[in-house]
């Protein structure tokens, strides 16, 4: 889709729509369209964890050899890393509502799927497939409620978006993995995991599309409605009439989404922070958690049951770090939160690295407190990212960024593979993620900006 010329007429149009969003106080309608998107975004960070807990029993059945473990785990990143590149460009031209509600559809249908696999081929085949669907919903997602709330309450609302479907929906993959897999097997764990099919037909009927989108695509007439459809839902719930819109003049650069923007100007070190965050983040989560069961199994010997409850604990205890951020991100700020828990979580992996990580007590510990610290790392970049890119590059920005979450998920894997396969041992693996962390951790405050209390258009011209 190509922007439209610039000219008053479009600038004006923008500015009103931000405008009108910005002064919309926070009530119940929020919170509707915040549980609508974090129910099915719950559902793709379930089924991104389920393999984890299906492969302790996977491992016998299928006799699979650890360096084919790592495949597996990582042939559904690969799929996540083309699906958000894929998604992101599509999102920029169809709109954010309906590319998040193509890309669920596909991993809800291809998770049924996967419980259907009958050998390690067809579910490696199936998982890539579904990885797509996986990896396009979440950046969406992230970028249509970033588009559709105000400044002053943008930070809490977005953390609270990963905590409450992200974050919690690892930690009841966990649990549903610890409960469900002994008692009636792994394909049950991926037929729960294709329920968002529900939940889609009710996303389509009552949320609107992004205004901020649609008006920047010169859909005028579509982006009013939009914009009345949520004035009026705010209204009903604020029980009183809405502040009177505080415009100001918004500079607005009017090229069309290219991808080559991504490094132009202002973005060349924004897309290199944005890039480095994502990628070390996520390689201590998937790269350590997706192996936390089979490690525990395979190289500490405990049995299935107490495997999966020392993983089961270790991210439950991410919620508290998570939740405890939402009271931070808007006053200390996203660059300042996301660089200190990269240094604290890496600190932790190389103290047990130092420590040996010999036993299973030990690596539980080090882990649990370091996943406290990485949840946060893992869930700020959905506000952050979104937040330094304009709209007609944000989905495109932040689904890039996410890209390189899924390279993360698919060298991490295969990283603790090819290490407990050559030398069984894993501490190597806890001193290669805690020098990234810290690296990472450098990085945000180096290049980083703070976008705290702003509105987005005052970030990214």
């Amino acid at each position: 889709m190509t922007a439209l010329p610039a000219n008053d007429k479009i600038s004006d149009q923008i500015s009103g729509i931000s405008s009108r969003i910005e002064r919309l106080p926070f009530t119940s309608r929020q919170v509707k369209t915040l549980t609508i998107i974090c129910a099915l975004t719950f559902f793709d960070a379930f089924d991104a964890m389920t393999v984890a807990f299906a492969l302790p029993v996977l491992i016998g059945a299928w006799s699979i050899k650890p360096q084919y473990i790592g495949l597996l785990i990582s042939a559904g990143f690969l799929g996540q890393m083309l699906g958000a590149i894929t998604f992101g460009r599509v999102a920029e031209r169809i709109g954010r509502l309906h590319t998040v509600l193509v890309a669920a559809l596909l991993f809800s249908i291809l998770s049924f799927c996967c419980a259907a696999s009958w050998s390690y081929t067809s579910l490696l085949v199936i998982r890539l497939i579904q990885g797509l669907g996986l990896g396009g919903e979440v950046p969406v997602a992230a970028t249509y409620l970033n588009e559709i709330i105000g400044a002053k309450a943008r930070g809490k609302f977005g953390l609270s978006f990963m905590i409450f479907s992200f974050g919690i929906g690892v930690a009841i993959a966990s649990a549903a993995g610890y409960w469900i897999v002994p008692h009636f097997g792994w394909r049950w764990l991926f037929i729960a995991g294709g329920f968002p099919i529900v939940i889609i037909v009710y996303l389509a009927r009552v949320l609107p599309e992004s205004p901020r989108w649609l008006v920047g695509v010169g859909r005028e007439k579509e982006a009013e409605r939009a914009m009345a459809v949520i004035e009026g839902g705010v209204r009903k719930a604020f029980g009183r009439d809405l502040p009177a819109p505080a415009a100001a003049p918004i500079a607005i650069a009017a090229t069309a989404t290219r991808f080559a923007e991504l490094f132009g100007g202002i973005y060349t070190k924004r897309t290199i922070m944005v890039w480095v965050m994502w990628f070390a983040a996520y390689l201590a989560n998937y790269g350590v958690n997706t192996w936390l069961p089979s490690l525990y199994k395979s190289v500490f010997k405990l049995p299935l049951d107490k495997s999966l409850l020392y993983t089961t604990g270790t991210l439950a205890f991410g919620i508290i770090g998570s939740a405890s951020t939402i009271l931070l991100i808007d006053r200390v700020g996203r660059r300042l939160v996301q660089s200190i828990c990269f240094f604290a979580g890496g600190a932790l992996f190389l103290g047990l690295w130092y420590m040996g990580a010999s036993t299973a007590m030990q690596v539980f510990v080090f882990t649990t407190f370091a996943w406290i610290f990485f949840s946060v790392t893992c869930g700020v970049p959905y506000v952050y990212t979104p937040e330094i890119y304009p709209t007609r590059m944000r989905a495109l920005g932040t689904s890039v960024g996410t890209a390189w979450l899924r390279v993360a998920a698919i060298v991490g894997p295969l990283f603790v593979g090819m290490v407990v396969a050559r030398y069984g041992q894993v501490s190597l693996v806890f001193l290669f993620y805690g020098l990234i962390a810290v690296i990472a951790g450098i990085v945000v405050l180096w290049l980083g900006i703070e976008p705290k209390g702003k509105v987005l258009e005052q970030i990214s011209p």
